[in-house]
């Protein structure tokens, strides 16, 4: 296993991170195809064999079960120093007016119940799952760093959002002396590249770790066009996702099949390669639901694709409606 900073820190992070929205209990969410307890385990004990010591989760996975989970899982396998784990927040955990958002009543609810399911005092990184137009920045900022000065947090993070919208809360936080944001999870594969155009030159100016998720396109990039699996049937995000696009992705997945046959290697490992050799990339979050989708991680790690290679994967690719802030 490779190990990177996470940004301009000193946090050394594992170049894969584990994501942790493949496990909870299906009947408390809206994907039927996670794993419960029992089938997760043996996937997160091989993450940490192979060296991944960062694993990504949310409040909202799987209504906190996927916290819960991954919390007993690490706790019962793992030397809480050496992990560093991360969890989200945003999304609606109850009914009512203060039941999702950033304000800072909702933040500062919401950190304790996250610690409390995961069963640990800290979280490494603590990231606005969504940006929240109904609250003001200041106020979320503020609020988060009141987390990282009470030791409820070490790092905090953002994902999904417009480039002006991170460059805005950097600068109140700059302003403000408030804790800055370290990390940008947002969405980046072959098949949906549209943070290459703002999202991607501020990170790399600002130092910014970048923590990709969907880094696969959830498959799409790993099998034939007309595959299936019970996953792409049944996940709707995923249809919304991509399925308007799906004429001019299919001549990228031809490409990564390609190159993967050529150089006699799983399509998985074309893709995680190509996004480990993107500037800035950190760590891309894969979601595995089996042990081959981590030994397949492990192994692009050893993958460095030509110019050419790049090039042929890259220039199929036609501009994308901007999807995964909402």
């Amino acid at each position: 296993m490779e190990y990177i900073k996470l940004g301009n820190t000193g946090l050394d992070v594992s170049r894969l991170c584990l994501g942790c929205m493949s496990f909870g209990v299906a009947e408390r969410w809206h994907h039927p195809w996670i794993l419960n307890e029992e089938h997760s385990r043996p996937i997160i004990k091989q993450a940490l064999d192979s060296g991944i010591n960062f694993f990504d989760t949310a409040n909202v996975y799987a209504d906190g079960t996927s916290e819960e989970i991954t919390g007993r899982v690490l706790k019962d396998y793992a030397n809480r120093d050496e992990i560093v784990l991360a969890t989200k927040v945003h999304g609606r955990m109850h009914k009512g007016p203060n039941g999702a958002g950033l304000s800072r009543k909702a933040i500062m609810s919401e950190i304790d119940k996250s610690l409390k399911r995961l069963g640990t005092d800290y979280v490494d990184l603590y990231q606005i799952h969504r940006w929240d137009y109904h609250t003001p920045i200041e106020e979320t900022m503020e609020a988060l760093h009141d987390v990282v000065k009470a030791g409820k947090a070490r790092y905090i993070g953002a994902s999904a959002m417009y480039a002006w919208q991170f460059l805005k809360a950097l600068h109140v936080a700059e302003k403000n002396g408030w804790t800055r944001f370290v990390s940008m999870q947002n969405h980046l594969n072959l098949i949906y590249r549209e943070e290459e155009r703002e999202m991607l030159p501020l990170c790399k100016v600002e130092k910014i770790a970048v923590i990709p998720y969907s880094p696969l396109a959830k498959g799409r990039l790993t099998r034939d066009w007309e595959e299936t699996t019970h996953r792409s049937e049944t996940d709707q995000v995923q249809k919304s996702q991509y399925d308007a696009t799906a004429n001019t992705d299919r001549l990228v997945v031809e490409r990564v099949a390609a190159i993967a046959e050529k150089r006699g290697v799983p399509r998985s490992q074309i893709a995680l390669a190509w996004l480990l050799q993107k500037e800035p990339v950190t760590a891309p979050i894969i979601g595995a639901t089996k042990i081959s989708h981590l030994e397949d991680g492990v192994a692009a790690l050893s993958i460095t694709l030509t110019p050419e290679e790049i090039a042929s994967l890259e220039e199929p690719y036609v501009p994308h409606p901007i999807i995964g802030f909402q």
